[in-house]
């Protein structure tokens, strides 16, 4: 588990944004006022922060200046509703590494942050492929297409997009939170079942012999297995 530590005093985006960073594998602190991220920055050992400039209490913008005046070293995003480019050159003027603005796709915050620890190493950001597939099912993003057995599975743009993200992440167990967020966006309702009914449409055009099927990881979400297991 990568530790990450949060600043976000809107309840609802750091409950949301709290679950879907623990199901990508991050051990999330997550504080409401700017004096208690500071203390637990300057004492914890933190891999990557996040402060939220507009808090009540202290800025985030004056909690990244105290951190790095305390020696705090940590890769540190900056996220706010405020995306002038004077905010933006203001917070990285005190110390920021990166800045992204509200609202957000949580498949954006993934990848600064991503991006953030792999700093230094000389790793980049490849083009998105355009095309993925898994045995018979094929997807093909500039058209917006799915086959299965080389015929078209009529998806909806939703649709499409759910299955982009199972697609081109094989095997890998997605949340959510992170389906939510990459196809409705971050300000989509977490408590909505929006996500479940759209599973249970992509299980129905899957249904063939031999296709990838969609499975429950119970407590979880969902993973896309390759044909070897029936969908729970």
């Amino acid at each position: 588990m990568i530790p990450l530590l949060m600043l976000e005093d809107e309840a609802r985006i750091a409950s949301f944004v709290r679950r879907g960073l623990a199901a990508e594998g991050y051990d999330v602190t997550c504080l409401a006022t700017g004096a208690e991220a500071l203390e637990a920055g300057l004492s914890g050992d933190f891999a990557l922060i996040v402060l939220d400039v507009m808090v009540p209490d202290m800025s985030g913008m004056d909690v990244c200046e105290r951190l790095r005046a305390g020696g705090v070293s940590a890769p540190i995003l900056m996220l706010t509703a405020r995306d002038a480019d004077e905010d933006v050159v203001e917070g990285l003027e005190r110390g920021a590494d990166d800045y992204l603005a509200k609202p957000f796709a949580f498949d954006v915050l993934l990848a600064r942050l991503s991006a953030l620890l792999r700093r230094g190493n000389g790793a980049g950001v490849g083009k998105p492929a355009e095309s993925a597939g898994i045995g018979s099912l094929t997807l093909d993003r500039s058209r917006r297409q799915g086959c299965l057995h080389g015929k078209d599975l009529a998806l909806t743009r939703l649709e499409f997009d759910v299955l982009w993200l199972f697609v081109a992440n094989p095997d890998r167990v997605h949340s959510r939170e992170r389906i939510l967020s990459h196809a409705w966006g971050a300000d989509a309702d977490p408590l909505t079942n929006v996500v479940d009914v759209y599973v249970a449409r992509l299980r129905k055009k899957l249904d063939h012999p031999g296709a990838p099927k969609l499975v429950t990881v119970r407590g979880v979400g969902y993973r896309l297995d390759v044909g070897t297991k029936e969908a729970s």
